[in-house]
């Protein structure tokens, strides 16, 4: 099967072969999200390179009834391809069906549809896998902190994403194959909950969890927006981030501020605007009759203090 070729390459192809307009349809989790933000502004960047291609985006608000019928609106408006980024990815498959009974290509992006394995015909994933970024995270807190000389032992928290979420769900189980090694077993969670993505509730959290004045060594977080709010509880409180690890995913441009301010010590780069544009070509693909592989995948990368610079 021909791999998709991001931006450059096929994104030529097309518009030499689209003789009429394309209409693609998104649907988006949320807007009111910084990370999806980056996703939507690279699908929106990468459109507008593209002669005769329009894309409607539209705003789940996280309510998957309203997701579904966004979709069914834009196979009812005729669209080429629809794009979706999931609010629940334990409900994907309604959102398959409806788009492969009606003929539309549909491309998952960023959050992996629980039916991946059976996705029908016409159907794709792009993202970036996530087994990569948990444990490049987890790893690098445990090195971090056997450097400070605690490999006799190191406590801390871990926080949730949205537990509906495929990523969360995946991230946090990569904490726990980390802590499982060897090298880092040395590692114990004190208590794990959800702040669902959020910089607020995440801020929250972390205040009832120093409430309790027990001390700890690191904080990991499935995404930046938690890792900066834990951060934000943490300082209000006086503690020193010198002397707590916390780690992040996504690289944020809030997180690579907070991490040159020696608040945050751990991120992961998700190319989320690749991620965009990657699905908007995948899309274009399927639409023109193309065969591609199920499973698109953008690298994660490590960024810590020594490389932060070159996120920026």
């Amino acid at each position: 099967m021909k791999k998709i070729l991001m931006a450059a390459g096929l994104s030529t192809m097309m518009m030499g072969t689209t003789a009429m307009a394309q209409n693609i349809g998104a649907s988006i989790a949320r807007f009111d999200d910084n990370g999806l933000t980056i996703m939507r502004n690279g699908m929106t960047d990468h459109i507008a390179t593209l002669d005769g291609v329009e894309l409607q985006m539209e705003d789940a608000q996280d309510d998957v009834a309203r997701q579904l019928d966004q979709i069914n609106n834009f196979i009812a408006s005729g669209v080429d391809a629809i794009i979706v980024n999931a609010v629940d990815t334990n409900a994907t498959e309604a959102m398959s069906n409806a788009a492969a009974a009606a003929g539309v290509p549909l491309v998952y992006v960023n959050r992996q549809p629980i039916n991946m394995d059976t996705l029908p015909e016409g159907q794709a994933f792009v993202a970036s896998n996530e087994i990569e970024s948990g444990t490049l995270q987890a790893f690098q807190i445990c090195r971090n902190l056997r450097a400070e000389g605690k490999s006799g032992g190191a406590t801390g928290y871990l926080m949730n994403g949205q537990l509906s979420n495929q990523a969360a769900v995946q991230r946090s189980k990569d904490v726990y194959d980390v802590i499982g090694m060897d090298m880092c077993n040395f590692m114990t969670l004190i208590d794990e909950q959800t702040a669902n993505w959020s910089r607020d509730e995440a801020q929250d959290l972390m205040t009832n969890w120093l409430s309790s004045g027990e001390e700890f060594d690191f904080v990991i977080a499935n995404n930046d927006e938690m890792a900066i709010g834990a951060i934000q509880a943490m300082k209000a409180n006086g503690i020193s981030m010198d002397d707590v690890q916390v780690g992040g995913v996504d690289a944020t441009p809030d997180a690579l501020v907070a991490m040159t301010a020696g608040d945050m010590d751990v991120t992961v780069f998700q190319d989320l605007a690749g991620q965009g544009a990657g699905s908007i070509d995948t899309a274009l693909a399927l639409a023109a009759g193309e065969e591609v592989d199920k499973t698109v995948f953008i690298p994660f990368i490590l960024v810590t203090p020594e490389n932060a610079a070159e996120f920026q």
